[in-house]
């Protein structure tokens, strides 16, 4: 993976947690913190945006991790 794909795939990441934060009114950082603590949320009908949010924000780490490599 070349450094601008991971780039490219970072930029899209970003793209998709933007709409989760605008859609829930909550930054992917906080998120993130309170998801891989074990919380679940309110409401059951947002499990399964939950579960791809937390992913994307896992992927994005992946990523930033190969970047600094």
């Amino acid at each position: 993976m070349t450094l601008r794909e991971i780039l490219g795939d970072v930029h899209a990441i970003d793209n998709a947690l933007a709409e989760f934060e605008q859609q829930y009114g909550l930054l992917s950082s906080t998120f993130f913190e309170w998801y891989q603590q074990g919380n679940e949320p309110e409401e059951q009908t947002w499990m399964l945006d939950f579960a791809e949010w937390g992913g994307l924000c896992r992927s994005k780490q992946r990523l930033l991790e190969i970047y600094q490599l």
